[in-house]
């Protein structure tokens, strides 16, 4: 039963301190009951949640157990103990998160939360791909399906695409799916870079042009750019890093004023931790990870909804990708 607000522990109103810079208290006091009716249900069913830095605070900051960029959730994944695993994010991480725990039940809210990057390549592309270029080695972007990874040879994240790369100690290596990823890499390494021309709806949307405005809008500002942009928008950044370097960087440096070139809830999600900074949000949200709210979490903890399954073989082939990426680690130079 969701009680009302009034009705809560101290320990569910606590929680509001941790969002109370974006999320105006109005909102907090809809939402406060469904996130303790959610942190119950965990606790009952031995539950964790797992949420992507794209989620919005309340999920991000009130009811997530783990969070963290497509890498950090693979590597929490493989090392939790819950019997089931909610994932707060897009479908290819609940595969993931599945391929590395068989036995558990993992559960996406919403079976709708896709990817653009991932449906723009199939199973029949990689082996066309290496039909077309034998021996070389298949470096696939975790935005993938569980039927792309399987027939890859490593996984990466942006955090350790550059460590992954050059682990394989190749002249050439095909960097898929994701083409600005690959165009990146490509700067970073003497390694050929062979790219497919997917894209992720989110990123390919900013301009050098939006960067430039911004800049003169607001004297001071520090520009970070997730490698899944254009070129020609990373040539605008002061940093270009992926989720977890953005992170970092933000954290550590505390620029007066930044822009997070990424999905928006990204810098809400930052400058709740950090309200000393001033967050410039040219925003662009992903229709996708928006499809997970408060509301659907709990109806998936409360009914089992949606579990999410990966064919046995298939999930055996993707996770020597995945594990093989994993040992390489996360990439902190480039990453």
């Amino acid at each position: 039963m969701i009680r009302t607000a009034a009705e809560l522990p101290a320990q569910t109103q606590a929680l509001y301190e941790r969002v109370r810079s974006v999320v105006p208290r109005l909102e907090w006091d809809l939402m406060a009951p469904t996130i303790a009716a959610i942190n119950r249900l965990k606790v009952e069913k031995n539950a964790v949640i797992l949420a992507h830095n794209y989620q919005t605070p309340e999920i991000f900051h009130c009811v997530a157990d783990l969070v963290g960029d497509s890498l950090a959730l693979a590597q929490q994944a493989a090392r939790t103990t819950a019997d089931t695993i909610v994932l707060c994010g897009v479908h290819f991480m609940a595969e993931t998160a599945k391929i590395q725990n068989p036995e558990k039940t993992v559960l996406i809210p919403d079976l709708k939360a896709g990817c653009s990057l991932a449906e723009s390549i199939t199973a029949e592309d990689v082996r066309a791909l290496r039909r077309q270029v034998p021996g070389v080695p298949v470096v696939t972007y975790v935005n993938t399906s569980a039927e792309v990874k399987a027939e890859s040879d490593v996984c990466c994240t942006s955090a350790n695409a550059v460590e992954v790369v050059e682990s394989l100690g190749v002249p050439r290596v095909l960097c898929i799916p994701d083409e600005y990823l690959a165009q990146y890499v490509a700067t970073q390494t003497k390694v050929e870079i062979i790219p497919w021309k997917g894209h992720c709806m989110v990123h390919e949307q900013f301009t050098p042009e939006q960067v430039r405005a911004y800049r003169e809008q607001f004297p001071g500002l520090t520009v970070l750019a997730h490698p899944e942009c254009p070129p020609e928008v990373l040539a605008e950044a002061d940093l270009v890093g992926s989720t977890s370097r953005m992170v970092r960087f933000v954290h550590e440096e505390k620029p007066r004023r930044v822009a997070l070139i990424t999905e928006c809830s990204m810098s809400d999600n930052i400058a709740a931790e950090c309200p000393e900074v001033e967050f410039v949000r040219p925003c662009t949200l992903c229709p996708h990870m928006k499809k997970i709210t408060l509301q659907k979490i709990y109806e998936s903890l409360l009914h089992n909804r949606f579990e999410v399954e990966v064919e046995p073989e298939v999930a055996r082939r993707a996770r020597l990708a995945i594990d093989r990426m994993l040992a390489v680690g996360r990439g902190t130079r480039h990453g």
